[in-house]
């Protein structure tokens, strides 16, 4: 039985996936990742252990879908972006992965606007100037990790070093490239210049790839490591919010897509580049086409924190009534009215990326009285969601890009009370998906289609279907009309104050 093999390298975990086409998901597998935070606002993973779950999920999966392993013709890698892997000459990792959600270089983003204004970034790199910036990262490194520093041979991303280790072969991804803001946007190249704002040599950033481009073949050190045939190819891979909304269909110009994964990504499907330095810039994974796209640090994170924190009290009256803690919130918030009661969460406990990208925003809770409880907060956490997908939502349209249906992925999308919310805040009907196991079955279908199993660009659809539309409350409109707007001076009120503090 011919298929193809897609590995996810995810913030929590590294997942595994084997299809047969046209439409049949033969085995998926998973190993979880430690995210180690070992001072405030760092975010780190050690790539060999990403690495070491690859060698494990494999077999795994080669087995419980009960196939020869000569069956595999093709391999395609996805994974968070821009994390920032660095190895010696020796092909030795330096030190642990700076992860995306990372937020220890501010200064050096600050010393970057400086250097250059971020007009001209902008025109040039396609991004803002921010924290994404792996030169930002670089310069974190030179200064507080110079023996780091000083070894650094190659730098790419978790995919990229993933790929790498299958093949042999050092080269990154077009959208880790852009993402990363070393690509001139006037030539779609990799920027001499751009690079040099690291301060590493030209020679430490490998050739730049694309995401269905075979890259090189399954070394004989990897074939013994993972199960896999020696030889088969390995494409560029992809970037997993991309991933993703490609596998959801994605494709046509005003598809949006709401991520309610630990982190909540908002991404739109586009045919034109529209540098704006409040969102990312991505390519779309068909051919000539964009992505632009929205991060916000927290999501799921945020939701698991007031679980762990503040409803562990809720867990017998979870158990009785058969329910997880997360289900139980969703059931007893259920009860209180649009709005929360005055209640309003700002959840930007992590800082925040698009569209403030201000790393010094916090999380806050305000409006309580004594008459609020654990229900009325639960629903202000996810209406604080629902407000920060409509400041994106605004931006995609001042930026150009007109918004015409939404969709709804990963774990959160489970809880209608939070789709219901954000339907209800963005006034738009939200369709649910089923049967999309996330990003790796988009780098399955670019490992088809850069081996020539298929060229059908849409095919990837047919393995993920619609569930229910969530319909908006037109009831509830107005509301929430007023609240978005609170909730938008309540943090430009805050970040005023946050600046004051700081000077």
């Amino acid at each position: 039985m011919a298929c193809v093999l897609g590995i996810d390298i995810g913030t929590t975990s590294t997942i595994g996936i084997l299809i047969s086409l046209p439409d049949q998901v033969l085995a998926t597998a998973s190993r979880p990742v430690v995210l180690s935070s070992p001072h405030q606002s760092w975010a780190e993973e050690d790539p060999e252990q990403w690495w070491h779950n690859v060698c494990e999920l494999i077999p795994e999966l080669i087995e419980t879908a009960g196939i020869d392993r000569n069956d595999i013709l093709s391999v395609g890698v996805t994974g968070m972006l821009p994390a920032v892997i660095l190895i010696d000459d020796e092909g030795r990792v330096l030190r642990p992965s700076i992860q995306q959600s990372d937020g220890r270089c501010g200064k050096e983003v600050l010393e970057i606007a400086l250097e250059i204004p971020e007009s001209e970034f902008i025109k040039k790199s396609g991004n803002g100037i921010n924290q994404q910036l792996v030169a930002a990262k670089l310069r974190w490194i030179e200064k507080n990790e110079p023996d780091v520093f000083s070894k650094i041979d190659t730098v790419f991303g978790s995919y990229d070093y993933i790929n790498w280790q299958l093949t042999d072969e050092k080269a990154i991804e077009q959208n880790w490239a852009l993402e990363a803001g070393f690509v001139d946007i006037s030539t779609w190249e990799l920027s001499d210049d751009l690079i040099a704002l690291g301060h590493i040599p030209r020679t430490a950033i490998p050739h730049k790839t694309i995401s269905h481009e075979v890259l090189g073949n399954i070394s004989e050190r990897a074939a013994t490591a993972t199960g896999l045939p020696i030889g088969i190819p390995v494409v560029g891979g992809a970037a997993d919010h991309i991933a993703s909304a490609y596998a959801a269909g994605i494709s046509n110009p005003g598809d949006v897509l709401l991520k309610f994964g630990g982190a909540t990504d908002i991404l739109i499907a586009t045919r034109q580049a529209v540098p704006d330095p409040r969102m990312f810039l991505d390519h779309h994974l068909i051919p000539g086409q964009f992505m632009p796209n929205g991060c916000m640090a927290s999501g799921g994170s945020a939701l698991n924190w007031f679980i762990k924190t503040l409803a562990i009290g809720e867990r017998e009256a979870a158990q009785a009534a058969g329910l997880s803690l997360h289900q139980h919130m969703d059931r007893i918030s259920g009860e209180t009215p649009a709005g929360a009661d005055g209640v309003q969460i700002i959840p930007y406990f992590l800082g925040e990326k698009t569209p403030i990208h201000d790393p010094d925003a916090r999380g806050v809770i305000q409006g309580l009285s004594l008459n609020h409880d654990l229900r009325h907060m639960w629903r202000a956490l996810l209406e604080g969601f629902g407000y920060a997908f409509r400041n994106h939502i605004e931006v995609f349209n001042d930026m150009g890009h007109p918004t015409t249906r939404y969709l709804a992925s990963d774990g959160g999308s489970n809880s209608r009370l939070w789709v219901q919310i954000c339907a209800d805040i963005l006034q738009q009907p939200i369709q649910l998906l089923s049967g999309h196991p996330g990003s790796c079955l988009g780098a399955a279908w670019m490992a088809a289609l850069g081996a020539h199993v298929t060229e059908d660009w849409n095919g990837v659809t047919r393995f993920v279907q619609y569930g229910d539309k969530i319909e908006p409350n037109p009831v509830n409109a107005k509301l929430y009309d007023q609240e978005y707007k609170r909730f938008r001076n309540s943090y430009k009120a805050l970040a005023a104050v946050q600046r004051g503090k700081s000077t």
